[in-house]
């Protein structure tokens, strides 16, 4: 159901761009600046596993240095028939994780000091499992396709009274309206997309972990632990919220037209009847639970990783 709806939206995605090029820029200027979105979204993409991690200042890990962390994602990898990613500490103190790169083959995975301090072995693994379940679905690129297009709507809507002969302009509150509403649309069009694909990685992740409750706990700690503690270089750099596992900027999520997360209690109860559905039994924690279930260590300074 997931994959249908990203697809009918995607598909709304490219009838809005074809009307607001209809609207106002006529054939010639709707290439031009559907060329300009796809240079800049190309370039994106190939480097978009650099880009994200750089921005968090991620740390490349192998077995020597977190070989907890680093075995779990290697079996984890075995079990959802995928390569081995490469596997990234963040030092940050706020519990959340992503996973990037452009296909399966050339992808990471990256965990916050935070959450490795603050979720059991079982809970990490969910959330690792759901980061897998990114990848394994190529959303990466399916949010640059999106991306794309919601730049070449909102390039064409800037630009559109430059465009095209006077004659196929229309009067200028038609202009406005669409200049205004145009890549609002896009935006909420692509930020519905980001919402179905957290949710299919939630399942995909329950069943590549092999217990969905495990991940409903981690998503219920981690949402607590973000709505106490600030992530700076989020906040600094908040294009990239839509990758982490719960919002970094906020731990309010709704399912709102601007949200680009599911609400948590939403997750969880979906998890919950995904476990159930399996024949598994339990509760999924709340923000009570201590960090002292975690194996990696506690405190601020790193553990067994560094």
């Amino acid at each position: 159901m997931n994959y249908v709806r990203t697809g009918m939206l995607m598909a709304a995605l490219t009838a809005l761009f074809g009307a607001v090029g209809y609207l106002l820029a006529g054939a010639g200027g709707m290439m031009i600046a559907l060329g300009i979105a796809v240079a800049t979204n190309l370039f994106s993409y190939w480097n978009s596993d650099k880009l994200a991690l750089a921005a968090h200042n991620a740390e490349e890990v192998d077995e020597r240095r977190a070989p907890e962390l680093y075995s779990m994602v290697r079996d984890l990898a075995a079990r959802a028939n995928m390569p081995m990613p490469r596997v990234y500490i963040i030092h940050e103190d706020q519990p959340n994780a992503f996973a990037t790169g452009r296909n399966p083959q050339n992808a990471a995975v990256a965990a916050t000091t935070g959450i490795l301090r603050t979720l059991s072995y079982d809970e990490l693994a969910g959330v690792m499992a759901h980061e897998l379940a990114h990848i394994k679905n190529h959303d990466t690129l399916t949010m640059t396709i999106t991306a794309t297009m919601a730049g070449a709507i909102s390039t064409i809507a800037s630009f559109g009274m430059f465009f095209g002969s006077r004659d196929q302009r229309p009067n200028f509150i038609v202009q406005l309206l669409v200049m205004v509403l145009a890549p609002l649309a896009a935006t909420i069009i692509q930020m519905a997309i980001s919402r179905s694909r957290e949710y299919e990685a939630d399942r995909l992740g329950g069943e590549i972990c092999g217990n969905p409750a495990a991940l409903a706990d981690a998503l219920a700690k981690i949402a607590g632990g973000v709505a106490h503690i600030p992530n700076e270089t989020a906040e600094q750099k908040p294009a990239t919220a839509h990758m982490f596992i719960i919002n970094p900027l906020s731990g309010r999520g709704m399912d709102s037209l601007f949200s680009t997360h599911p609400d948590t209690g939403n997750r969880i109860a979906a998890l919950m009847e995904q476990a159930r559905a399996m024949g598994l039994s339990g509760q999924a924690g709340g923000f009570l639970r201590g960090a002292a279930q975690s194996p990696f260590g506690s405190g601020r300074e790193p553990g067994p990783w560094g």
